[in-house]
């Protein structure tokens, strides 16, 4: 392949990232907002309904991403790299910008949720089509023996965009009262991303196409017709397929349990408050993330395969043991409270009507230094340092999971697929494997334990799909490790 000097490959690198990264945090602020979005955007009679109503609004924006993956995937495989990804930032941050503008439920009615839904399919169309262009952009810059390590730094990205949503979201709360927070404060890290993206488009656009597409179209081998190359041929399909279930399917499961089930576990299910919950994923986040590099670089060593492989197998064996291990610090019901310590705040605060509203809280105080407060139904549980550091271990611990199967992944589907269909082989795959597989785990978890009553009934749905992928992928997955691409 044609090589690209340091400095270049570094220049390729911090536009793809930057842009990503951008797309990523535009993606997860919905995420991370979704029990206030659940509030906002639908129906109060029901809170817990409006809740698995909320997590399946943010599932559509993964579902459609193999679309987005299908249609953006053909775009760049026949115009190029770089503008398919100048395209897809622009609607990604058109979108998050545009929620941050809905009125709520309360003002425009059933009009409110539909237009969040709208936006959301526009989210996910645009991250369909975003990933595999970066990833496949930095690939063809890239070295054989180095592309392992080069792309990790664009795996970092995803990671990087939720601790990125997650930090905004706490300096915009910590800055205002929790009321103003819940009046309008949670509106500003949407309307935030215009700037953001004003400044990632503005580096994109200064950068070349690929050289391995350059030189494809002056030679004039471009594909005529990328979707029908890459999944009616009968062996790229059968590429396409073992990229789905022998790795991608497994490695999105392990990534969104590892970061979104555990915050909607925190925040849910142990009634974590809000802002310490989303602290202990933080500092998760920021501990865990130089693991995608160092992963990255191992695989350009050993493999992609053997890698991504012992994640899914470990995080499938330890997942039980982690989430039971975190409901029990959680679990108000083994702590002895201080009865004498017990008391009843009162305050009041402006509702989505403008009108002051008396709230009580009964506040309940444990020998161990957690605190309870309980708030017309809802309740958030403080711990102590000592707990907060354990439950931050306890999710390093699913991050380097993380770390292991998904910073491999863009150089091991890439090497898989010709240059000519690469954008449309490797995209399609790996958005079913996270859109799908990966994102629909909140609802499905959510609605398991809901059903059945059971804290750690969520985790079926995680470990069962990594078991089922590891077994496929150890038997059909080939390696091309550093392989002429």
């Amino acid at each position: 392949m044609q090589q690209t000097g340091t400095k270049t490959i570094w220049q390729v690198i911090m536009a793809s990232s930057a842009g990503t990264l951008i797309e990523w945090y535009d993606f997860y602020i919905f995420g991370s907002l979704s029990a206030i979005i659940s509030e906002k955007f639908f129906p109060p009679s029901n809170p817990e309904l409006a809740y698995i109503a909320t997590l399946a609004t943010f599932a559509v924006g993964f579902i459609v991403r193999p679309f987005g993956a299908i249609v953006f995937g053909r775009l760049g495989d026949l115009v190029g790299r770089k503008y398919t990804f100048l395209l897809t930032l622009l609607i990604m941050g058109g979108s998050t910008f545009a929620i941050g503008l809905i009125p709520s439920y309360h003002t425009i009615g059933v009009l409110a949720p539909m237009l969040v839904l709208l936006l959301r399919l526009l989210q996910g169309l645009a991250l369909g089509g975003e990933y595999g262009g970066a990833a496949t952009y930095v690939a063809e810059h890239s070295p054989n023996n180095r592309r392992g390590y080069y792309t990790s730094f664009i795996q970092t990205t995803a990671t990087l965009g939720l601790f990125v949503s997650l930090a905004v979201i706490l300096i915009t709360r910590t800055v205002m009262t929790p009321a103003d927070f819940n009046n309008y404060g949670w509106r500003i890290p949407f309307l935030l991303s215009v700037l953001l993206v004003i400044m990632s488009y503005y580096i994109r656009i200064r950068l070349q196409e690929s050289p391995l597409f350059i030189q494809m179209k002056k030679e004039g081998k471009t594909s005529a017709n990328p979707i029908k190359e890459s999944f009616g041929n009968k062996e790229n399909l059968k590429l396409v397929l073992i990229a789905l279930f022998g790795a991608a399917m497994g490695q999105g499961v392990v990534w969104y349990t590892g970061q979104f089930y555990a915050l909607s576990f925190l925040q849910k299910t142990m009634n974590i408050e809000f802002v310490q919950s989303n602290i202990i994923i933080a500092l998760a986040l920021l501990l865990g993330t130089p693991l995608f590099i160092y992963f990255g670089s191992l695989s350009d060593r050993i493999g992609r395969k053997k890698i991504m492989l012992t994640g899914m197998l470990i995080a499938a064996l330890a997942y039980y043991p982690i989430y039971k291990a975190m409901d029990t610090i959680g679990d108000v019901k083994q702590k002895t409270e201080l009865t004498e310590l017990y008391k009843i705040e009162s305050n009041q605060s402006k509702n989505d009507a403008g009108q002051f509203v008396q709230h009580t809280t009964k506040v309940h105080t444990y020998a161990d230094g957690s605190v309870l407060r309980i708030s017309e139904g809802k309740s958030e549980l403080t711990v102590d340092n000592t707990r907060m550091a354990m439950l931050v271990l306890l999710i390093f611990v699913q991050v380097v999971f993380v770390t292991m199967v998904y910073a491999p992944i863009a150089a091991f589907l890439v090497e898989m697929f010709p240059t000519r269909i690469r954008y449309t082989s490797m995209s399609l795959p790996y958005h079913i494997g996270n859109g799908v597989f990966g994102g629909l785990l909140p609802t499905i978890s959510t609605i398991l334990v809901t059903k059945t009553g059971n804290h750690l009934a969520g985790l079926i749905y995680p470990i069962a799909v990594a078991v089922i992928c590891f077994a496929i992928g150890l038997v059909y997955m080939k390696d091309n490790k550093n392989a002429e691409i």
